[in-house]
């Protein structure tokens, strides 16, 4: 069997270069302390020394990292590994996905012929990596929903009770409509964050020091992976999961707002979301910073991206749509809470989820 590191990350590290990161540099430690280095200018007879003891030390940790490593190596029938894989640090939650595959042996035991049975062994976890404040977890998703107030739905029903769902997201009074509802994703919290932060980043929350990268990073037009998205509100309280897919900017990036219903299908959490693209930054008046992302009207194209992501991540069971806040044309477009106009074709797109990843054809639409 083979364990592909590639596909964890395609950027992992090699043990010793992952040691190499953390290697002992006495130049690199005495230039940081600049002019007051002088001070310790007696000391430079002990560099020799230090010079020594840095090299043992380095190799010390080569071996260290190289035996406690996973290798990109083959793992022989019968046998049993196990070690570290380095990869870039991704804040927040930390999807990993572990492929296993069979491989056949052109000089070996096993036939180029067997090559075709090669079946591989797939699942996914996630892990917690602290260096963001992320807005779901300062919320308990499990007590949103009273168990009195779930409904378990078959097809027709969960059809019927969509529909008569908000139609869109309002402000934080519930006096203006703001954009629409137009994407529901069926699958339990951690189905639901996996499939999606394989390929989306969280949001942080709105504090000063998110402010503040959001500011630079927009007076840069650099790249601020997990920037806050603003509040809308929805059942009388914001968005309960807040994702973003980012491109070349923070100005350029898809923001995804989630909310648990108290819906369920075949035992999965029911999630109504709402999903747009922005494509620039305009100023308004409606904002305490005067400023705010330029939405792209089409909202449907950001709906029906969101199914594509997920089936080229090989995440979905199933797709379908449903009546939602209805159809408006580009010639009589609607606005949201900012001001931006947008047309809809008025469908909400519906997302079974699967737990593990599927082939891209086993996707259906119904």
């Amino acid at each position: 069997m083979r364990l592909r590191l590639v596909q964890i990350d395609p950027n992992y590290y090699t043990p010793l270069e992952a040691a190499a990161r953390n290697h002992f540099s006495f130049a690199k430690r005495l230039s940081a302390f600049g002019l007051i280095g002088w001070i310790f200018l007696p000391l430079l007879v002990l560099i020799p020394l230090k010079l020594i003891t840095a090299y043992r030390a380095n190799r010390r940790m080569d071996e260290f990292f190289s035996e406690h490593a996973f290798h990109m190596r083959p793992i022989p029938p019968g046998s049993v590994s196990e070690g570290f894989v380095f990869t870039s640090i991704d804040a927040g939650m930390k999807v990993v996905p572990i492929s296993l595959h069979s491989e056949s042996d052109l000089l070996g035991v096993a036939a180029l012929a067997d090559a075709k049975d090669d079946v591989p062994v797939d699942f996914i976890f996630s892990i917690p990596v602290p260096g963001i404040s992320v807005d779901f977890l300062s919320r308990h998703l499990s007590d949103l929903i009273s168990p009195s107030s779930r409904k378990d739905c078959d097809v027709v029903a969960l059809s019927a009770h969509l529909k008569e769902m908000p139609a869109a997201t309002s402000n934080a009074k519930q006096t203006r409509n703001g954009d629409p509802l137009n994407l529901v994703v069926i699958g339990d919290f951690d189905a639901m964050l996996s499939a999606f932060i394989a390929r989306w980043d969280e949001s942080e929350v709105i504090t000063l020091s998110t402010c503040w990268k959001t500011v630079r990073s927009f007076l840069l037009s650099s790249h601020y992976r997990y920037s806050p998205v603003s509040a809308l509100y929805l059942f009388g309280r914001s968005q309960d999961i807040a994702l973003q897919r980012s491109r070349k900017s923070i100005n350029e990036r898809l923001h995804l707002r989630l909310w648990l219903t108290p819906l369920r299908y075949q035992g999965e959490s029911v999630w109504l979301g709402q999903v747009s693209r922005d494509i620039g930054v305009r100023f308004t008046y409606k904002t305490w910073n005067l400023t705010t992302h330029r939405v792209d009207p089409d909202v449907d194209e950001a709906r029906d991206y969101v199914i594509e992501d997920l089936t080229q991540a090989e995440r979905v069971d199933a797709t379908s749509y449903v009546d939602g806040v209805g159809s408006c044309s580009s010639t009589a477009p609607r606005r949201n809470l900012t001001g931006d106009p947008y047309f809809t074709d008025g469908k909400r797109a519906v997302i079974l989820l699967s737990k593990q990843r599927n082939q891209l054809h086993s996707a259906t639409e119904r």
